[in-house]
């Protein structure tokens, strides 16, 4: 599918708006989710960073495939649904159509979005544990950094949200980042 059709398909369907929604929240919860693995982990006794990095991306593949599935699922019966009625409204069949390509093949991209938001924003997270066990020095604690690079990336998702938001970008980006210290303050209390 050439990109231009894609991008006619977005716009008949309205899904960009649906596509960017999904990109943010599920790469927020990839975010959250590798930081309290990681924050959890790091109030534990010494853990082996290769077990760190096997349940972190064990965590952000179950994510992935999560995002994929649910939203493919939904999506798809919601495109159906929108099809049938607009069929229903014209009284034609639109099985030739750009909206019946839509009901196929939206689905399948915000499946994808849905899914690799999360996976790619978790992938992102745990790269100094993996530059750590490969044996490169880092400023901080292997833990510390992979925690640095989580806040740092909740902090710009906020960020982007005030920016499509038309809100103060700084104060959309440090709540974010308050959501994220508050969930590691409560993991720091139960560990």
């Amino acid at each position: 599918m050439a990109l231009k059709q894609v991008k006619t398909l977005l716009e008949i369907s309205h899904s960009e708006e649906i596509m960017r929604r999904y990109f943010v929240v599920n790469g927020f919860d990839g975010a959250l989710t590798t930081l309290g693995l990681i924050m959890g982990f790091y109030v534990s006794d010494r853990v082996d960073l290769a077990v760190v990095i096997t349940s972190c991306l064990a965590a952000a593949l179950a994510l992935g495939m999560s995002g994929i599935s649910s939203a493919y699922i939904s999506e798809a019966a919601e495109r159906r649904r929108t099809l049938v009625q607009l069929e229903k409204a014209m009284m034609t069949s639109l099985d030739e159509s750009h909206h019946a390509q839509a009901a196929i093949w939206i689905p399948w991209l915000v499946a994808l979005v849905n899914g690799i938001a999360p996976l790619l924003i978790a992938l992102i997270i745990i790269v100094p544990l993996w530059l750590a066990h490969g044996g490169m020095m880092l400023a901080l604690e292997p833990l510390q950094s992979a925690m640095t690079v989580a806040l740092v990336i909740i902090f710009l998702l906020g960020v982007f949200l005030g920016r499509v938001g038309g809100t103060f970008w700084l104060w959309s980006g440090l709540q974010s980042l308050g959501v994220a210290l508050a969930t590691v303050g409560l993991i720091y209390l139960v560990g």
